[in-house]
């Protein structure tokens, strides 16, 4: 993701954690997702049954309501990742991203050996530690 995106306007916000707390419920065993937005970039986090929380990815606004850039957290560094999804593009559905950032995050050691391959843009990695 180059250059820092646009902020998107409240309702989209509104709509995107939405969006993700019911992907999130319906598909990973999780208590929901926290959405902080920053600038025009919304860092997830997950929510786990016990209290505790997970980062999970960064997502870029492009300014669709549908299409969101895509960083996945690397917990061993400390930041955000500007990746590729399973579908080989650097951005695509919240879903998608959420997928991609729970499958890499909650799977044992063994299911994978790398996280999802990075985008040839870096972009901001640093960002993650301040969120």
């Amino acid at each position: 993701m180059s250059g820092m995106p646009k902020d998107p306007p409240e309702p989209m916000k509104h709509h995107l954690r939405q969006r993700m707390n019911d992907h999130a419920r319906s598909r990973w065993q999780l208590s929901g997702v926290d959405v902080h937005f920053r600038g025009g970039f919304a860092y997830v986090e997950a929510r786990l049954h016990g209290g505790a929380h997970a980062r999970l990815c960064r997502l870029g606004f492009k300014g669709l309501l549908h299409t969101w850039g895509f960083a996945i957290y690397l917990p061993d560094e400390g930041i955000y990742q500007d990746s590729l999804l399973p579908s080989g593009h650097p951005s695509g559905t919240p879903e998608e991203a959420l997928d991609c950032a729970c499958a890499f995050q909650f799977t044992a050691p063994d299911a994978h050996t790398t996280p999802p391959p990075p985008s040839t843009n870096r972009g901001d990695a640093g960002l993650g530690r301040n969120v």
